[in-house]
């Protein structure tokens, strides 16, 4: 009979304690968030995740922790989440290479591999080269790039910035030697090493280096000049109707679940208001350009589409 009384007992006592540890499970987060971002330290991308991982604090109860994992243009940071365990541990900073790496047949990792939590920011492409340049004016590079084999640096074969150059080149007759980086920032610094002739990374990624006179940006690839760069010309006020830039954006593994996609959601709009999130994005000259996670999914589909044309246009496909 003690030993029957006694399993009750225990029986009783587990009982008892089960809703306390699905309770306990079921707070979100309840240890620091990894953020994945999947380029080099330095670049926009890091810059703003760690500008948003800081401005957090205030509304997640954990810290939000960055991991850079750059290489293959972001496709091994999106592997390591969407290879991960879908608990909402592992976010990840997603820009527009997500649209342009699969469509050239580099990876088979798509935004339908992800939930979208928002979209945080928009920076267009530009044509940047040493302020030492002979070139003046984006029309003298353009006369002067279709002599000869001009090296151009992008953030990785099939990058957003691969295939601005590569616009440029279509609509131009402009000849480029691609000259692929891990990213914005390593491209940058071999520009001013003296190593490429030019670079197409984002405007912003640029702003520091441009406004210290070490480099000089001839054109941007927006619809209109942009904050920082109003004396800079975009190329469609030159006649070339290019508009290319890439998004920064939060996501988690698809199958995340609803609840904490929801709190991750809910956590992001807060975040975007705080001060320090803005003043970061204006130091770098980055656009603020929020975007819910419905939103963000629209734009990722809208994105991926367009993509998909303009690089079977330019027979790209690998």
């Amino acid at each position: 009979m003690k030993t029957f009384a006694s399993r009750i007992l225990a029986g009783l006592l587990c009982a008892l304690a089960l809703p306390a540890a699905v309770l306990a499970q079921a707070v979100y987060p309840n240890r620091p968030v990894e953020l994945i971002v999947p380029y080099p330290a330095g670049g926009g991308t890091d810059v703003l995740g760690r500008a948003f991982a800081l401005a957090s604090v205030k509304h997640l109860p954990q810290s939000i922790v960055v991991m850079n994992k750059p290489g293959a243009s972001g496709a091994i940071g999106w592997a390591d989440v969407i290879n991960g365990k879908p608990d909402g541990y592992k976010m990840v900073l997603l820009a527009t290479d997500l649209m342009t790496q699969p469509n050239m047949g580099f990876t088979k990792i798509t935004y339908e591999d992800f939930t979208p939590i928002a979209r945080l920011n928009y920076d267009p492409a530009a044509i940047t080269v040493r302020a030492d340049a002979p070139w003046s004016t984006v029309e003298e590079f353009v006369i002067a790039a279709r002599k000869g084999d001009f090296k151009i640096g992008n953030g990785g074969n099939g990058s957003t910035w691969h295939l601005a150059a590569a616009a440029v080149e279509d609509k131009t007759g402009a000849k480029f030697n691609h000259i692929p980086y891990a990213g914005a920032n390593p491209a940058i610094l071999a520009l001013l090493g003296g190593h490429l002739d030019a670079i197409t990374v984002s405007a912003a990624e640029t702003y520091a280096y441009v406004a210290g006179g070490k480099l000089k940006t001839l054109a941007v690839m927006s619809d209109q000049r942009i904050k920082g760069f109003e004396q800079v010309p975009t190329l469609k006020e030159r006649g070339m109707d290019i508009s290319i830039g890439t998004w920064r954006g939060l996501a988690v593994n698809k199958a995340t679940p609803p609840d904490v996609v929801a709190a991750l959601r809910a956590a992001t709009a807060k975040t975007v208001q705080e001060q320090s999130l803005r003043d970061a994005l204006d130091k770098q000259n980055m656009g603020y350009a929020y975007a819910d996670g419905e939103a963000f999914g629209a734009v990722m589909a809208r994105d991926h589409a367009f993509y998909k044309g303009l690089i079977n246009k330019l027979g790209l496909k690998q």
